[in-house]
């Protein structure tokens, strides 16, 4: 028996990595030995007193049950430490933080708790897709607004301020920027918070990227005024290499918390507390830990510069972040570079066209790959 799906999935496609991948394991299937640049999943371990935490946590019994929406209070203040050390951000742990289970769940949050049909969302282009996908699911209408090499991929207010904004409810921005690897100045922010306050609009910064090779860590919430109109997602995925646990958290202010919480509470039953442990053991290291990780991505990173030279693209090396975004040459269109890679040279690299209209002309390395895969990948370019 067939059943109709709901009209909300009219309009949202599976996510490309989720179809492409399955091309590339039929390849592997077949005998290719495709290298995967494509996908930004860490493949470093978590630190040692993150697994330590968890196991034993994990051996307690009494640790096995539901456990609150709101998380342990050790985790929520280990998150206000963090914020205050590293951001200098103050949150107030009983009424501005919530633990999620990864970042990407906060998306559906946010929007279900702030959407009504026919609402719009302002969405970066090029930007993640899954602010597109939540929106569309949700009933809501995406519009677009571009970010250019020319503008240093922020966002033109000035041409938004042009337009119509009096159904706009959201807006998505996401710095250190996926997948250009852009930083955020103060500047930046500061206009960010007067645009939104004067349009009432709500901020959305997703935020998991500030600590891979990026010196200048900045949250949003630590600027003037910013909790009146601005929530911030972060993740423990990239940091900590934690991406398969699922720990992630939303700041703001108490109003806009608690509406996130109602959703959350009645979707479900609390992050185990096991992995509640290891996050806060995680957020409790020393920079030492971060220092030696940004070693790792160092150097890869300057091996796929070279495979970005090898092919004749242009790249910015001030970026951050677990990619390379780089620039192919004028007359080439990006899928037709990454299909090219793929098929003759059993090169996975993602086109920049998953990310939007304007990621036309570029393409995304991973520095989720160990060295002597990349320096493989040079050699085939060889």
């Amino acid at each position: 028996m067939k059943f109709d799906k709901a009209n909300r999935l009219k309009n949202v496609k599976e996510y490309y990595f989720s179809t492409k991948l399955r091309e590339v394991r039929s390849l592997m299937a077949e005998g290719k030995s495709i290298i995967n640049l494509g996908i930004g999943s860490p493949d470093l371990t978590p630190p040692e007193e993150v697994i330590t935490a968890i196991t034993e946590a994990s051996l307690n019994p009494d640790n096995h049950g539901y456990q609150s929406y709101q998380g342990i209070p050790e985790l929520r203040r280990s998150i206000s430490n963090f914020y205050k050390k590293n951001y200098k951000a103050n949150l107030d742990i009983n009424k501005e933080i919530l633990p999620l289970m990864g970042s990407k769940e906060g998306i559906l949050h946010i929007s279900m708790a702030y959407l009504n049909p026919g609402d719009e969302v302002l969405i970066p282009d090029p930007g993640y897709p899954t602010y597109t996908s939540v929106t569309r699911l949700v009933e809501a209408h995406p519009v677009f607004y571009d970010l250019k090499a020319e503008n240093k991929w922020f966002p033109d207010l000035e041409k938004l301020e042009s337009t119509d904004l009096s159904k706009v409810k959201i807006m998505w921005i996401n710095y250190p920027h996926m997948p250009t690897g852009t930083n955020p100045t103060d500047e930046l922010f500061e206009k960010l918070i007067i645009f939104a306050k004067k349009h009432k609009i709500l901020l959305v910064n997703d935020n998991p990227y500030s600590f891979i090779l990026n010196d200048k860590p900045k949250s949003i919430l630590s600027f003037q005024g910013a909790k009146e109109v601005a929530i911030e997602l972060n993740s423990l995925s990239k940091t900590f290499n934690m991406a398969g646990w699922r720990v992630g958290m939303v700041l703001g202010n108490e109003e806009n918390i608690k509406n996130i919480l109602q959703v959350k509470s009645n979707m479900d039953s609390g992050m185990y507390y096991g992995i509640q442990k290891g996050a806060v053991a995680a957020l409790n290291l020393s920079s030492e830990w971060l220092e030696k990780m940004n070693s790792v991505y160092r150097k890869r990173r300057e091996i796929v510069w070279e495979i970005c030279e090898a092919i004749h693209c242009d790249f910015d090396k001030d970026s951050s972040g677990l990619f390379v975004w780089a620039k192919i040459p004028e007359g080439q269109r990006s899928t037709e570079v990454t299909d090219d890679l793929l098929y003759k040279k059993d090169i996975f690299i993602t086109p920049g066209t998953v990310f939007g209209e304007n990621g036309e002309g570029y393409i995304r390395f991973s520095l989720c790959v160990k060295e002597d895969k990349l320096k493989e990948v040079l050699k085939r370019l060889s």
